[in-house]
């Protein structure tokens, strides 16, 4: 099985009888010619409706193959980015679906849209989509009940409340799955201190045999590898992603 980062939060895993792209969103080097001009069946995955994880440049990949499948988060039909006729499944938090090839069940987010769990050819792969503990900065200073200005944000946030509710998505997944064989999950910069927080949670509480870091592009690739230590900590392997178009096998 091959992994390939694409861009920000996208991606595609190669398995032997098809290609899975999640969150496409740009493509610096190109990853997607091989991948459309292969014969294997194509799942894609968005997960959310927000820029940086859906493009309606996707949907025109139909008009270059044939065996494709589109799995799209309901949010996208609900702020009218797509067409209900152009995805072949809509998926909202619980919902599932399979074929003979892969078994699919969207998780909750701290965002928008959701997550997901895919089983494909004896993996478990889990894909964040915007689910983290995104206000983690605020913690230190934060009483509960309160909530607290962002001027990042231009908006109040509950920190607290907002940490309530990931560590509640958290327990929604573990009772689906304790297990994931690779986990692709934002770790961001931009969130400022304890940007690495909700990767920390999610690794305490899953066994997860490899940790994909995304959603780094605006920090750098290195900004991303400081979930090593903790990583390290729990002899879980930490893809360093070092540019796009990078591979790996699984």
């Amino acid at each position: 099985m091959k992994l390939t980062y694409i861009f920000h939060s996208g991606f595609a895993i190669e398995a032997e009888r098809c290609i899975l792209v999640f969150d496409y969103w740009m493509d610096p080097c190109n990853v997607m010619q091989n991948i459309l001009g292969s014969a294997k069946p194509l799942y894609v995955f968005a997960s959310h409706f927000h820029e940086d994880h859906f493009t309606r440049e996707i949907l025109e990949w139909r008009n270059r193959k044939d065996n494709i499948t589109y799995l799209l988060s309901k949010d996208i039909l609900k702020h009218r980015r797509a067409g209900r006729e152009e995805a072949d499944i809509w998926l909202a938090k619980g919902a599932s679906w399979a074929d003979d090839r892969i078994s699919v069940k969207a998780l909750g987010s701290t965002d928008i849209g959701v997550s997901y769990i895919i089983e494909v050819e004896g993996k478990r792969i889990f894909h964040a989509g915007d689910l983290n503990n995104w206000y983690a900065r605020f913690l230190s200073n934060a009483i509960p009940g309160q909530t607290i200005y962002s001027e990042e944000f231009e908006e109040n946030i509950d920190p607290i409340a907002h940490e309530k509710q990931y560590l509640g998505e958290l327990k929604d997944i573990r009772k689906v799955a304790d297990s994931f064989d690779i986990v692709m999950f934002p770790i961001d910069g931009r969130i400022g201190n304890g940007y690495t927080l909700g990767g920390r949670q999610f690794i305490e509480r899953f066994k997860v045999g490899l940790f994909v870091p995304m959603h780094f592009v605006a920090c750098g690739f290195e900004s991303a590898w400081r979930m090593k230590e903790f990583t390290d900590n729990k002899n879980i392997p930490l893809w360093e992603i070092a540019q796009e178009g990078e591979t790996i096998e699984i």
